[in-house]
């Protein structure tokens, strides 16, 4: 896979922009995470760095087609992905080599300082921005919850496991605990 990662000290000051359409940027991360997922409409992402005192801003979205298994009946459901996003990325403390090298042998008030979260890693004491992790993140925030194949789903039958969607199943309807066999005519009154 290509190498996304930006030289921040390397952008104008007015910021430059990048359109991300290699859809190998999803597809590789979608296999190693055995993500029941596939591309149906191409995933493209524009993308806008502005240099900012601390980091940077990034603008963007994410725009594409994917397929996913309904919630409801585990049948395909397309699913659209429209998602616009904003955020800071704050330049984290170079890594130091040497509190790296102390904080492997023990030494705790030597370690060092990269969050594991940050999207901009240093590379030859320069700061990265990762585009290809900013785009993951947010192909990951756009997925739905709940993906269905339609909004009125009727899923599967809880007895049999057949599609409801498909029709009514053979089986007969479960009548409940019969203890509560009783309260199941009753009407409360209005007020």
């Amino acid at each position: 896979m290509q190498n996304y990662r930006i030289s921040i000290n390397d952008l104008p000051p007015d910021g430059k922009d990048f359109d991300l359409n290699d859809q190998d940027l999803w597809q590789t991360p979608l296999r190693e995470f055995k993500m029941d997922c596939r591309i149906s409409g191409p995933l493209r992402a524009r993308i806008s760095v502005l240099p900012a005192e601390g980091g940077c801003l990034v603008r963007g979205e994410l725009r594409g087609q994917v397929i996913l298994p309904c919630n409801r009946c585990a049948e395909d459901a397309v699913t659209d992905i429209r998602s616009n996003f904003e955020e800071f990325e704050e330049l984290p403390d170079e890594y130091d080599t040497d509190a790296g090298l102390n904080a492997q042998s023990g030494n705790a008030a030597s370690s060092p300082t990269l969050e594991a979260e940050s999207r901009i890693v240093y590379e030859r004491n320069a700061p990265m921005l990762d585009l290809a992790a900013v785009c993951w993140e947010e192909f990951m925030l756009a997925l739905p919850v709940n993906p269905l194949c339609k909004a009125d789903c009727k899923g599967l039958c809880a007895q049999c496991g057949a599609n409801l969607n498909n029709g009514e199943c053979g089986c007969i309807p479960d009548e409940g605990d019969p203890r509560l066999a009783i309260l199941r005519g009753l009407t409360l009154p209005k007020s």
